[in-house]
């Protein structure tokens, strides 16, 4: 990469905009805002611009606009795609919104939230929850994911199952444009059928088109009772068997239907050592009813599970008698992840397929492993209940890490063929960014390649708004 570097005049102007206290250029300060969660992408920045209000980002923006300088939007960058770090030109300044970060208001009688782009998601999910409702997105870096990344990306989780993506989640949006301009499409309506639906344009363009600064976003009563299973089952099919029987038993009170290969619950065990898993069998499953009036979910759940042990479909169950008990079992859910990031570097996907094909996406999976890159160590589980399954790849441990990301390369190519073989996509919700814009630019075909670039040409002229992200940086539209 070459590093260009600005003129005294540009920085005092970039400070003018943002104040004293909202830019760093200094390498160590700059640090946290160039390297990603898995520790797996590291990026360079002119500087780093922590606007603190609407109006300082618009400036930001037609400031770069007028001197051709490109912009990284930036929520918690927790992303896995590099999709907020320049890790190709290092001729840009990254946005960050985490100063913009105030609920500006909670709206119960009518179910909708406006919130500034840089709240955390957790705060959100706090500030609803005080007023007896409930944001269902919920993903494993809600502590630190802004959600005006979450609408950025089209951040998924584990409830999309019953209440949708985040682009199902999202009345409205605020956004300041490439050439400074700010475009407000929030109204609280919940049905407007007055034309394009320009949200959507943003929703999932991971900050190319424009830097999302406000967000509004639909909610929905909080629910007074949940009930949590954590079954054993001897295979994938079985366990997809299952999810459909699940989905007409519940009624559609089911939330979430994670299933987990049993191998990966060692590296749940890498981040407490004291994990002990519910049950013992080659597939685990976690499933979650709630509801928000006074429906008996237990013994819905109950009946339906001794169904399916007495007829053989369930090796074993385990019913959260309590929060406490349920909250071990996403643990393990979530600790398998944190221990993977703990082991290294490590082969990692977002595949989606239709559910019935799970089970065939895992095994072809496997066998290309076992087959082709013997020592390295598969892994599934993911969100059966949308179709989402990370089948991620372990390196033999002590193999050389420049070795092992060549080999990687090769495995990822391969894992993308198997489920694009089987009509799948090779994202499911954790986006494009900048490590998958190449494979994503050349399947796609003539006319769907086309109306993206004139999306963006139409949008964004100059090509200044996080450039390389989703459409590699020489991409144009005919």
């Amino acid at each position: 990469m070459t590093m260009h570097a600005l003129s005294p005049d540009l920085l005092g102007a970039l400070r003018d905009a943002v104040g004293p206290n909202g830019m760093t250029v200094d390498a160590a300060g700059m640090a946290k805002y160039l390297g990603d969660w898995s520790g797996d992408h590291h990026g360079e920045a002119l500087a780093v611009l922590r606007p603190a209000s609407v109006a300082e980002v618009q400036a930001v923006v037609r400031l770069c606009a007028s001197l051709g300088l490109g912009i990284i939007p930036q929520g918690g960058n927790t992303g896995l795609v590099a999709g907020a770090i320049d890790i190709e030109t290092a001729g840009s300044v990254v946005v960050s919104l985490e100063r913009l970060n105030a609920i500006r208001c909670v709206d119960a009688d009518n179910f909708v939230l406006q919130a500034d782009a840089g709240c955390i998601l957790q705060t959100v999910k706090d500030a609803v929850d005080e007023q007896d409702c409930l944001f269902p997105l919920a993903l494993g870096a809600q502590g630190s994911c802004q959600i005006g990344g979450n609408a950025a990306s089209n951040a998924g989780g584990i409830n999309v199952l019953r209440y949708g993506m985040a682009r199902d989640l999202i009345l409205g949006l605020e956004v300041v444009l490439p050439d400074g301009e700010l475009w407000n499409g929030s109204s609280g309506l919940r049905k407007n059928n007055t034309g394009y639906d320009l949200k959507q344009l943003f929703i999932g363009s991971e900050g190319t088109l424009g830097i999302i600064t406000g967000v509004e976003l639909k909610l929905f009563p909080k629910p007074v009772r949940t009930e949590t299973a954590y079954l054993g089952l001897a295979s994938f099919e079985a366990a997809i068997a299952l999810f459909r029987q699940a989905r007409r038993a519940s009624a559609d009170l089911m939330s979430a239907f994670e299933i987990i290969g049993s191998e990966c619950i060692a590296l749940a065990r890498l981040i407490d050592v004291n994990m002990v898993s519910p049950v013992e069998a080659p597939v685990h499953v976690l499933i979650e009813l709630s509801a928000s009036a006074a429906i008996d979910l237990r013994t819905l759940l109950v009946d339906f599970l001794t169904e399916a042990m007495d007829s053989g479909q369930v090796i074993d169950a385990v019913l959260a008698e309590s929060s406490a008990q349920a909250k071990s079992f996403w643990a393990i859910r979530e600790g398998l992840v944190e221990g993977q990031a703990k082991r290294g570097y490590h082969v990692r996907t977002d595949l989606s397929v239709r559910i019935s094909d799970i089970p065939a996406l895992i095994d072809q999976a496997r066998r290309f492993v076992a087959e082709d890159h013997r020592g390295w160590v598969p892994l599934a589980y993911g969100h059966a209940g949308d179709g989402n399954i990370h089948f991620n790849v372990l390196p033999p441990e002590g193999l050389d890490e420049r070795e092992a990301r060549a080999r990687g390369t090769d495995i990822t190519a391969g894992l993308y063929r198997i489920a694009n073989s089987l009509g799948g996509s090779i994202s499911a919700e954790h986006g494009i960014g900048r490590t998958r814009h190449r494979t994503f630019m050349a399947g796609l075909a003539p006319a769907h390649r086309r109306l993206i670039g004139t999306l963006k040409n139409a949008l964004d002229p100059q090509g200044l708004m996080n450039p390389g992200c989703l459409l590699p940086a020489t991409e144009t539209a005919p």
